[in-house]
C-alpha cells in the first residue's frame, strides 16, 4: 500500500506513480491511496470535469476533479493541500480506479503526527500528517485483522515552520470542517460548461 497527501498532486504522484506501471501491467494489487483534507475534498467530492487551474483563468481548461476555480477552502493548517483542483494525471488515474482517494479531518491528522514525532523524532508538516494518519489507521486495521501488509507513506516535509499550528492543536483550537453541499455548490458554480465530444 502506497499513501501520500494530495493537494495539487505533485507530492502524491512522486511517491505513487513509480508503482502505477507494475500495478497496471502486472496486475498487482498494490493500493495507491491519496489523502486529502476534508476541508478541501477535491477528489472525494468534486466532479471530474474541465476547469481552469487558477482563479484568473490564465491556464487552459484541464480535465480534473475540481471544486471550482473560484472555490476558497477554509483556513486549515495544511496550506499546501488547499487547492481546488488536482493534476490531470492524478485525476485520470482516480477516475479509472487505479488510485483511491480518501479525505481526513485535520485534528486526527495532527494527533497522528504528534504520535509519529514522539516515536521517530521528526515533527511532520501538517500536509504530511494526512499520509501519516492514513498509514497509522491502516496499520491498526492490519493489527486487528492479523493481515500482513507493507505500508509505504511519504513524509514530504518537516513542521518546523508550523509550530503555531501544533500549538493551536494542543490548545484545542483547531476546527474540523465538514463542508455542506451548499458551500460546494457555490464553488462548482464557477466551473465552465464544456461539452465533451461524444
Amino acid at each position: 500500500m502506497v499513501i501520500g497527501c494530495v493537494g495539487g498532486g505533485s507530492n502524491f504522484a512522486g511517491i505513487a506513480f513509480p508503482f502505477v506501471q507494475d500495478k497496471l501491467k502486472k496486475n498487482l494489487k498494490t493500493r495507491l491511496v491519496g489523502v486529502e483534507p476534508a476541508a478541501c475534498p477535491t477528489l472525494t467530492r468534486g466532479p471530474y470535469v474541465y476547469d481552469y487551474g487558477d482563479t484568473g483563468k490564465m491556464t487552459p481548461l484541464m480535465k480534473q476533479y475540481t471544486l471550482g476555480h473560484n472555490f476558497v477552502p477554509p483556513g486549515i493548517h495544511a496550506g499546501g493541500l488547499r487547492y481546488h483542483g488536482v493534476a490531470r494525471t492524478v485525476a485520470q488515474l482516480v477516475h479509472e480506479g487505479v488510485i483511491e482517494a480518501i479525505s481526513l479531518y485535520q485534528n486526527p491528522c495532527f494527533k497522528a503526527s504528534l504520535i509519529f514525532a514522539k516515536c521517530e523524532g521528526i515533527l511532520p508538516a501538517p500536509e504530511s500528517s494526512h499520509a501519516i494518519c492514513a498509514a497509522m489507521d491502516e496499520a491498526v486495521r492490519c493489527r486487528e485483522s492479523g493481515e500482513k501488509k507493507t505500508i509505504l507513506f511519504n513524509l514530504s516535509g518537516h513542521g518546523h515552520f508550523d509550530l503555531t499550528a501544533y500549538d493551536a492543536y494542543l490548545r484545542g483550537d483547531l476546527q474540523d470542517y465538514d463542508l455542506d453541499e451548499e458551500i460546494l455548490e457555490k464553488g462548482r458554480a464557477s466551473i465552465p460548461d464544456v461539452k465533451e465530444p461524444a
